[in-house]
């Protein structure tokens, strides 16, 4: 792959409108002509000579504005679907009906066009430009644009993630022209991948249209066509890489002058001014100029978000071109394990950002809405955003910018599922020309520090061709870090990894995973999964935790996108009856969740010499079977069970972290905790203020202080080890260990248990089925208590559940049902069966036991249901009645069933003894007035045949 950057630069006349200021701007939005063109008729019949027959608004789409097909079973859809049972199972028959089709696979569109669509507008050209360049520029054409100015063609562009312009010199003289613009969305012979977040219906749609900024501007016949910086932060110098373009046929002498002031000062104070003359041969020319800023610079990173203008102007006497950009004196690198910014380690803490805008279906170019994101992201504790598969316009750079985010931009591309890299398709040099526009277009941002070719790809040649693709970048421009693709492949010519080794539940791991498998801890950390690499490793999509869907959020969708998954859902659960459950199963979950996503973060923030984590998601991600892995919603807006300083006291550039082996203790345990803070500040602190305390409920049970530690930035801060006898510590009990440095506070709950417990009342027969000694003790009006354990249902009990403690990984339709299948329990903390294992109404760590050892039981078995104690909040495509345990009566006797096993190896599971001794105590006492009777049949049903009795 020999690609000449010289060759590239002078190919691409395109120019970016948004990074530069232009004079006589003539805007070209508002209403256009408009016909769509299925059967791509337009050019054979020369539809760029007529006047087409409906009317639309640009920017916009063709959705936006009413246009496309209605959706039906046969609409064509841009992504991969995994789990086809929509257009199969009865369950769906009555949403594949006309009128009340709903989808569940991601947002679904009021209408859908895939094809060709045609745009035309009368424009007026000036008097005055008859001897000037005349370039046309539209922001964010979807996808393929053609152009016409009356009957000439002006040729094609298909960049997805840059404006797309035109010359219209020696075209648009002065007076009335007719512009046509074609778009086509279609994917051709170019395939960045149908689940490519560019282009997927999965998350903003593969619609049609114009979406950003849209303007025919004059030059002079010399003008300055873009300029590239390269600011080095030693010297305090900028290298300008200024490309002129000189549209005559005659060498011209040029007075070029660059002044460079501060982006927070107003335009009057100049911090320098300096002029250069040059003579201009006659096409596209590349000039060098060195620019001296000075030695006292506004260095940008996270703390210090400070830019400088840069306003240039070239005069000639064809007149004077004008150009304006941003400047940022920043230098990215990395040092073994870690990302230096200005010489300074950092620590990414990112989320991920899928392009999902669901009132508008593409994302917006307007500052002001990147700057509310990018607010919310910092509020969350988070400095870094990587833009899966796609690259954001350029408002998302100047937002970031001036928020001091940190951006990973990709090349418009998942090659996979359909599509691969390396093997010589047309998307291998596409790759190039689009990673190329981007640096030309955003390259001079300094939020910019970071660029991969797109997403996991696939190809037998991958590993070769993304070898060349970063040597290719990095021979031309060292401004930021490259990587080949996130996720894969490792290869050793990264500057830094995507790795998905680093979390706490991979793809494929189901119940085998950390969190699913290990006992409860805060001990361990990914030094043995990063050893083996020597450059910096950032975790590739942690969490992917999800949560029950909110449905007061289906109102909101006001736009293009409606969310009528969320309207199956939420009939599901109306039809299983369930639906006074639906706002606590959103805040159970959600507590879930939130501890999931903290444990992942944890386990990041407390492994030495890591360089980051990149979340996916912090908020929805609506597609691929409806992935509801985010704290907010879709609108980047809070879901009611954690608050950013809740987030934050986690995810921060400070965070207090405590080494515990286990979260379940007895009370003649000693409690040993070793403490430590990451911490990545501006600047070292000399001697900390810090303590350690334990907390019940409103109670301090014990304090510490830690004597005066120094916190060294970028770096994980040890500050001591403290063993805490628990003998005198009221058991049963719920902690919370509370970790305080400098202000800031991180904490985890504990559980202390009595020594011994032994079961409480002779009168209750503990079993692990509905066999004869129970069947007769409930003839004789005992009370029973059957423990089922794991893998103990009936099929239609429950047996095909997959029970682990964590929160669904991803979604179960996209996953093709990777356990774990449920998200957590739900129980009320007051009923008198758990007042000897201490709650709260949502998973803990206290029932990871429990969820480890057991099975769902599901209740629709039951006509007449017994009442639930702890019910298990299950999977919102299914949306079943599940129990973990449940009371009733049967025969003569008083019966509780559990599907946990509370019986077998006791001697490792303090849980299982403690919540053993809480139910037998509650069978034992007046309290226990089970009310519902049950069937022995639909008793014996809930266990497989061989064991009913």
């Amino acid at each position: 792959m020999d690609v000449s950057y010289r060759i590239i630069i002078t190919l691409l006349i395109i120019v970016s409108a948004l990074s530069c200021r232009r004079v006589g701007n003539i805007d070209i939005s508002g209403e256009w002509s408009f016909c769509d063109d299925p059967h791509d008729l337009g050019i054979g019949e020369e539809w760029f000579k007529k006047s087409l027959n409906e009317n639309i608004y640009l920017p916009g789409s063709m959705a936006e504005n009413g246009f496309g097909d209605e959706i039906d079973t046969s609409t064509f859809w841009t992504g991969q679907i995994v789990d086809k049972s929509w257009y199969t199972e009865e369950k769906y028959k009555k949403y594949r009906e006309e009128g009340n089709i709903k989808i569940p696979f991601w947002l679904q569109p009021d209408r859908k066009y895939t094809g060709a669509a045609w745009y035309s507008k009368i424009i007026e050209i000036p008097r005055g430009w008859d001897k000037r360049s005349i370039l046309l520029s539209l922001e964010r054409c979807h996808w393929e644009s053609r152009a016409w100015i009356d009957s000439i063609e002006l040729g094609m562009q298909n960049t997805l993630a840059t404006p797309h312009s035109y010359d219209l010199t020696g075209f648009a003289t002065p007076g009335k022209h007719r512009l046509t613009i074609r778009i086509d969305n279609r994917i051709k012979d170019i395939n960045p991948g149908i689940n490519s977040h560019s282009i997927t219906d999965h998350t903003q749609g593969n619609w049609n249209g114009i979406a950003g900024k849209m303007e025919i501007y004059s030059e002079p016949l010399v003008y300055i066509e873009h300029v590239s910086c390269f600011p080095d932060i030693n010297t305090g110098t900028v290298w300008l890489d200024v490309n002129i373009k000189n549209a005559g046929d005659q060498t011209v002498n040029c007075l070029l002058e660059v002044l460079c002031n501060k982006s927070d000062e107003k335009k009057g104070k100049r911090t320098r001014t300096e002029k250069y003359h040059l003579s201009i041969d006659p096409g596209l020319s590349r000039n060098s100029v060195e620019f001296l800023v000075g030695k006292d610079l506004a260095l940008w990173d996270e703390f210090s978000a400070s830019t400088y203008d840069l306003d240039i102007s070239l005069d000639s006497k064809n007149g004077k071109s004008f150009y304006s950009t941003v400047l940022g004196f920043r230098k990215v690198e990395t040092s073994g394990g870690q990302i230096l910014i200005n010489g300074r380690p950092i620590f990414l803490r990112g989320t991920l950002e899928c392009s999902v805008f669901p009132l508008t279906g593409y994302p917006p170019a307007n500052e002001e809405a990147w700057k509310r994101i990018m607010q919310i992201i910092k509020t969350h504790g988070l400095n870094h955003i990587r833009f899966h598969s796609w690259c954001p316009p350029e408002a998302a750079f100047v937002a970031a910018d001036k928020a001091g985010i940190y951006l990973q931009v990709e090349c418009s591309s998942w090659a996979n599922s359909g599509s691969s890299i390396g093997d010589g398709k047309a998307i291998d040099r596409w790759l190039i020309e689009e990673g190329e526009s981007i640096i030309r277009n955003y390259g001079n941002h300094p939020s910019f520090i970071m660029m991969a070719y797109g997403n996991e790809p696939a190809g037998i040649n991958q590993n070769e061709y993304l070898g060349e693709f970063i040597d290719h970048f990095r021979e031309h421009d060292r401004r930021r870090i490259y990587t080949s693709g996130a996720g894969w492949p490792l290869i050793d010519k990264n500057d830094y990894h995507n790795s998905p080794l680093p979390r706490i539940q991979g793809w494929g791991e189901e119940l085998k995973s950390i969190i699913n498998s290990e006992r409860p801890s805060t001990d361990y950390d990914w030094t043995a999964r990063i050893r083996a690499f020597d450059k910096p490793v950032v975790s590739h999509e942690i969490g992917q935790w999800c949560v029950y869907p909110d449905f007061s959020e289906i109102n909101k969708y006001t736009g293009v996108l409606k969310a009528r998954n969320f309207e199956i859902f939420r009939e599901t659960l109306e039809n299983n009856g369930l639906e006074e459950y639906s706002e606590l199963f959103l805040s159970a979950s959600g507590k879930l969740q939130a501890l999931c996503y903290k444990a992942e973060i944890e386990a990041a923030l407390r492994t030495p010499g890591f360089a980051g984590f990149q979340l996916l998601d912090l908020h929805d991600f609506p597609g691929q079977g409806s992935a509801l892995v985010g704290v907010l919603n879709a609108f980047w807006e809070e879901k009611g069970y954690i608050s950013p300083d809740e987030f934050r006291r986690f995810c921060s550039e400070l965070v207090p972290l405590a080494r515990l082996d286990r979260m379940v203790f007895n009370n003649s345990d000693t409690l040993n905790v070793e403490c430590q803070a990451s911490y990545f500040g501006k600047d070292d602190i000399s001697q900390a203020s810090a303590y350690i305390e334990i907390i019940k409920g409103e109670e301090l049970i014990f304090k510490r202080d830690i004597s005066a530690p120094e916190l060294k930035t970028g770096s994980l801060n040890n500050l001591g080890v403290f063993s805490i006898p628990l003998h005198d510590f009221e058991a049963p009990a719920m902690y919370t260990l509370q970790v305080n440095v400098e202000g800031r506070s991180n904490s985890w709950n504990i559980w202390v248990y009595p020594d011994k417990n032994k079961l409480t009342g002779n009168n209750i027969l503990v079993t692990n089925g509905l066999n004869p000694d129970a069947i007769k003790a409930l003839q004789r009006g005992e009370n029973v208590l059957i423990c089922t354990g794991k893998n103990a249902l009936s099929e239609k009990a429950g047996a095909d559940i997959g029970l682990g403690f964590s929160s669904i990984f991803w979604n179960t339709a996209w996953t093709r049902g990777q356990k774990p299948h449920t998200l957590g329990i739900l129980c009320d903390p007051s009923h008198p069966a758990l007042a000897e294992f201490p709650s709260r109404f949502h998973s803990d760590w206290q029932w990871w036991d429990a969820m480890s050892n057991s099975s769902a039981i599901n209740m629709e078995v039951f006509r007449k249901k017994p009442e639930t104690i702890v019910r298990i909040i299950d999977d919102w495509f299914q949306n079943r009645d599940l129990a973990l345990v449940f009371e009733g009566r049967c025969l003569n006797g008083g019966l509780i069933v559990t599907g946990i096993d509370l019986l077998n190896n006791t001697e490792k599971r303090p849980e299982a003894v403690q919540l053993l001794h809480s139910l037998t105590g509650y069978m034992s006492s007046e309290l226990f007035k089970p009310e519902v009777l049950m069937d022995i049949q639909e008793l014996g049903s809930i266990f497989p045949e061989d064991k009913q009795p």
